[in-house]
C-alpha cells in the first residue's frame, strides 16, 4: 500500500514545488504527447535526460520515485515482451513458431521501455509536488471553456479534488484493516489463491463501511460550510502565474525543438 503514490503529495521548497499547477499540469500533458516524437536513440536520451532533471529539481530521494515504479515493472515488463515477440520487421535473430525476434523488435523493445519509464517519471513528479486540490483548480481553469457549453465545470473539480485526496486516505485505512487483521492471525498473503481471496473478504467488508462513513462526515463538513451545489463560489487560493513558470513552458519549447531536430539525424 505504501507503494502507491498516486493523489500523495510530499512537501518542500523546490523550484517544481513553486511552480503555478497549471503550468506543472500543461508540461505534463505536452511531455506525454511530445514522446512519441522520438524515434532514435539522441531523442530518447534527451526525454530521459529531461525527466531526469525534473526528478533533481524536487529535491525528493530517488527511493520514492523508485517506490511509484517498482508496482508497475510487471505491466513495463509485459509491454516490453509484447513488444519484443510480434514485432515483425526487421532481421529475424531467433524464432519459435509465431514467436520471433527481430533486430528492429529489440530496438523498438527499448524504446518502449525507456518511453514508459519516463511517463511514469514525469507524471511522479507532477503528483509529488502538487496538492490535490491544486490539481483540482489546474483541471478546472484547463476545462473552463467547456463551461460555457453548460458543462458544471466547478462539480467536475469538486468530483476530481475528492476523488485524489480520497486515495491516499482509503489506502491508509486499508493498511490499518490489514494490520488489524494480522494481528489477529490473519495473513492474506499466504494461502492457496482461493484462500486469499476469502481472506480478502474481511478486509473489503469494513474498508466499504470505512469509505461510507468518511464519505458521510465530508458531505456533512460540506454542508456546514455552506456548500451549495451549482452556486457560484469565490477562490481563497488564487493561481498566478511567476517567471518561474514562463521558464518551464519555455523549457517544454526548447525540449520539443531538439527532438524535432534530432529527428531528422
Amino acid at each position: 500500500m505504501n507503494n502507491i503514490l498516486i493523489g500523495r503529495y510530499i512537501p518542500g521548497t523546490s523550484l517544481i514545488h513553486k511552480m503555478d499547477p497549471r503550468g506543472k499540469l500543461i508540461t505534463s500533458f505536452l511531455f506525454v504527447m511530445i514522446i512519441f516524437l522520438a524515434n532514435n536513440w539522441s531523442t530518447y536520451a534527451v526525454l530521459f535526460v529531461f525527466a531526469l532533471l525534473a526528478v533533481c529539481m524536487t529535491k525528493i530521494s530517488f527511493k520514492i520515485f523508485w517506490r511509484g515504479i517498482r508496482p508497475l515493472i510487471w505491466l513495463i515488463l509485459f509491454t516490453v515482451i509484447m513488444q519484443l515477440l510480434f514485432t515483425g520487421s526487421g532481421k529475424v535473430l531467433w524464432r519459435v513458431g509465431f514467436l520471433k525476434v527481430t533486430d528492429y523488435g529489440i530496438i523498438s523493445s527499448i524504446y518502449m521501455c525507456i518511453r514508459l519509464i519516463t511517463i511514469i517519471v514525469v507524471s511522479t513528479v507532477f503528483t509529488l509536488t502538487t496538492t490535490s486540490l491544486q490539481i483540482a483548480d489546474a483541471i478546472e481553469w484547463l476545462i473552463h471553456p467547456l463551461k460555457y457549453l453548460k458543462v458544471p465545470v466547478g462539480e467536475i473539480a469538486l468530483v476530481l479534488s475528492i476523488a485524489l485526496r480520497f486515495v491516499p486516505t482509503l489506502m491508509d485505512e486499508a493498511t490499518k484493516i490489514i494490520n488489524a487483521q494480522k494481528a489477529r492471525g490473519s495473513d492474506i498473503s499466504t494461502g492457496k489463491f482461493i484462500e486469499k481471496i476469502k481472506k480478502i473478504v474481511p478486509i473489503l467488508v469494513p474498508l466499504f463501511i470505512r469509505s461510507l462513513s468518511i464519505a458521510l462526515d465530508l458531505a456533512v463538513a460540506m454542508e456546514a460550510r455552506g456548500y451549495r451545489d451549482g452556486m457560484p463560489r469565490s477562490r481563497y487560493r488564487q493561481l498566478a502565474w511567476h517567471i518561474i513558470d514562463i521558464l518551464n513552458l519555455g523549457s517544454l519549447a526548447i525540449l520539443i525543438g531538439l527532438l524535432l531536430l534530432l529527428r531528422r539525424y
